[in-house]
């Protein structure tokens, strides 16, 4: 059975379950819980929101979820967007008029009951692939052909892009125009249209209008944020190398500079998730930071033996981020795509884009500086400690240490950038007070398995007799049997290739997307003896045995090598600083990894210390994190 996609949406008169037990809500209580009514016996009864979910029990097998962002083709994926762009401003807006949509419809030249038709899809499920359009037979290309692509490209480029600020109707005279003289037949102007829409915002106002009044428009020379007008309406990621040095979790000795990618809330400054790993930032940080950030807290708090709530879920609007190339995948596009997250990227050389990010994580690395085995910021700091001598934190330490410095302290403390606690502030914003109506609480991600999985790094590969391979990797399961060699749709000679994801903290699996059932499926190895390694260890063998002069590899012989280096480690660990990493890195990646996360599933059955967190306005440059010498003070 396949499991739809849901979210649990808190507000007045929404319907939840406890087991199989509706009630329905009757006030948002806070941040933790709801006051509902039986809609059975009547009774009335405050729930934890996090008991709650969407729907009754179901004893059925699920393997794992519908919905994944594999299932659409990209030429789908666009169709989509593009609507989600046309809905975007009235997508949950209360208050919400007939003339709001007519005006939009008008905009765009369609029908109202267009309109209600995306905004009811995209408002029922919340996903940018309910806006995909359904699948017909007899659906054909309607591509334009390269002559008028090129035509339509360089008008865009030469008439519209240009300080003349010609509006479409002219470009779109000059595009028929070209197109006659071509003796071709010219595009229709909607679509002329769409291909304006499409572009980027603050693309058109800097060739249109100037790079100044791209700044003004933006708003990004105001105090506030832009857009940032709500919690989880904007959120800045980023990462730092922490002035701290880790020992192992077994003998206790020092290895290295952990990395840290945060995300925090720009509305109320409140930290929404993290992730600590001593790999450098890539797609895998990118994905836990986010994951974390959207899902629920209530099993990592109990995991890391904290107390005090972290009330914070949900589907951000915006995640601002720089730009960097683990930012500029195509997973974490088509993750964001998904779940109706837009992406924006800082600006080259423009720091007061991330500063909010920059400064809480200039606040906690002051706050490290404390702890035993600290790097400090500089030289100068350091004379006289030794850092490793001192080194005292595992890995698991350190994340519970800052998980309770941002659980217990930061979140609950007065914040001068907002007058108020980031917790105060989010909560005013989610609940409102006296002056202001709240936004109400997010809705939360039911399927949290398929959430972790679309944030991973994928492949696309041919499924053949033996299964797939994977830098020299064979993985195999009878799921893939129905898909050997096939070929794509019309095309008999090219083989059709498929989409295969796969956590690099543990590579010993890698998820399938059957496209025919929409689902994903876990593969194993195809030789099951090999042992669960990390994409960094198995790369480390590969350059071990290249470094040896071996000029053929097969799976065989690097799992032995693998297995060789282990053995060599495990009699090193207590003397080289590098055999220690290593054996650390295996640990932490296997209780990282998405299989650790969700379980291992069968085939078959797949006090609070008040301080000020002070935040000044000043005209002095915020520097990259790596390059980090002077942040804020605080009381």
């Amino acid at each position: 059975m396949k499991r739809e996609h849901v979210r649990l949406t808190l507000q007045q008169g929404s319907v939840v379950y406890v087991g199989n037990h509706p009630y329905t809500i009757i006030q948002l209580i806070d941040l933790e819980y709801i006051l509902v009514e039986s809609t059975i016996d009547g009774n009335i009864k405050r729930l934890r929101i996090s008991d709650t979910t969407t729907a009754p029990l179901d004893d059925s097998p699920v393997k794992t979820t519908l919905h994944a962002i594999d299932a659409l083709p990209d030429k789908d994926w666009q169709i989509a967007q593009k609507r989600l762009e046309i809905i975007r401003p009235l997508a949950h807006k209360a208050g919400r008029t007939v003339e709001d949509v007519e005006q939009v419809a008008l905009s765009y030249d369609l029908h109202r009951n267009t309109i209600y038709k995306w905004l009811r899809l995209y408002e029922q499920g919340g996903l940018l692939a309910s806006l995909a359009p359904n699948k017909r037979s007899d659906a054909g290309s309607r591509k334009l052909s390269p002559e008028a692509e090129a035509i339509v490209s360089a008008c865009i480029e030469d008439e519209y892009l240009t300080k003349q600020q010609k509006s479409i109707s002219i470009l779109y005279t000059e595009i028929k125009r070209q197109c006659r003289n071509t003796g071709i037949s010219a595009p229709h102007v909607n679509t002329i249209r769409g291909r304006v829409n499409q572009l980027a915002e603050d693309l058109k106002i800097r060739r249109r209008f100037g790079s100044k009044k791209a700044q003004d428009k933006l708003h990004m020379n105001e105090g506030a944020f832009p857009h940032a007008e709500y919690p989880l309406s904007v959120i800045q990621i980023d990462h730092t190398l922490l002035d701290i040095i880790l020992v192992d979790d077994d003998h206790r000795l020092p290895m290295q500079r952990p990395w840290i990618t945060m995300a925090i809330d720009v509305y109320s400054r409140l930290v929404v998730g993290f992730y600590i790993s001593l790999d450098p930032p890539g797609s895998v940080s990118v994905g836990a930071c986010l994951s974390h950030a959207i899902l629920p807290k209530d099993n990592w708090l109990a995991e890391h033996d904290i107390d005090t709530p972290w009330p914070c879920w949900g589907i951000p609007r915006t995640v601002h981020a720089d730009n960097a190339k683990e930012f500029r995948g195509r997973m974490l596009q088509l993750a964001c795509d998904q779940y109706g997250i837009t992406l924006e990227w800082r600006p080259v050389a423009r720091p007061h884009f991330g500063a909010h990010i920059e400064r809480l994580l200039g606040t906690f690395a002051k706050k490290i500086h404390a702890l035993p085995g600290t790097t400090f910021s500089n030289t100068v700091q350091r004379e006289g400690y030794d850092s490793e001598k001192e080194s005292a934190f595992t890995l698991k330490e350190l994340e519970n240490w800052l998980g309770q410095l941002i659980v217990k302290s930061y979140h609950h403390s007065y914040h001068t950038g907002i007058n108020c606690s980031p917790m105060s502030k989010y909560e005013q914003g989610i609940l409102g007070n006296s002056n202001s109506k709240g936004v109400g609480l997010p809705e939360r991600i039911s399927d949290e398995e398929t959430l972790r999985i679309n944030f991973l790094p994928y492949v696309e590969r041919t499924i053949q007799a033996y299964g797939i391979q994977i830098d020299n990797v064979c993985y195999y399961h009878d799921v893939l049997r129905v898909w050997i060699n096939s070929t794509v749709e019309g095309q008999r000679k090219v083989k059709r290739k498929f989409i295969f994801r796969r956590d690099p903290r543990d590579i010993s699996v890698v998820w399938f997307f059957d496209p025919q059932l929409e689902m994903y499926y876990p593969i194993p190895y195809r030789n099951t003896s090999f042992p669960a390694v990390s994409i960094w260890e198995f790369n480390a063998a590969l350059n071990r045995l290249k470094e040896e002069g071996r000029s053929t590899v097969n799976e065989d012989i690097i799992f032995d090598a693998i297995e060789k280096m282990r053995v060599i480690e495990k009699t090193a660990v207590q003397t080289t600083k590098k055999a220690r990493k290593a054996h650390q890195k295996r640990k932490s990646s296997s209780r990282k990894s998405i299989r650790s996360q969700i379980g291992n599933e069968s085939l078959s059955n797949p006090v609070v210390q008040e301080e000020q967190y002070i935040e000044e306005e000043d005209d002095s440059p915020i520097l990259p994190f790596d390059e980090l010498l002077d942040v804020k003070r605080y009381d």
